[in-house]
């Protein structure tokens, strides 16, 4: 997968439980595990929204771009 999704490395940043995270960001912990594992296919810009604002961060640094060994050749 290119798309890297580092919501766990935020959460502990700053010390924010999964089911602290999901009632602010009112969503399910089943529907933000599913994001934090990285088996989302794909995640709404006011999902994604509330989670920055949440952990009082940037989208970049949840969602993170590497390239598959094969586009690396």
């Amino acid at each position: 997968m290119a798309i890297v999704v580092n919501l766990d490395v935020m959460m502990a940043r700053r010390k924010m439980s999964l089911g602290e995270l999901a009632q602010r960001v009112d969503i399910t912990m089943a529907n933000l595990s599913v994001l934090k594992n990285n088996k989302a296919r794909a995640v709404r810009f006011s999902t994604l929204e509330a989670i920055c604002k949440a952990l009082g961060c940037q989208p970049g640094d949840i969602l993170e771009f590497v390239p598959d060994e094969e586009d690396a050749r």
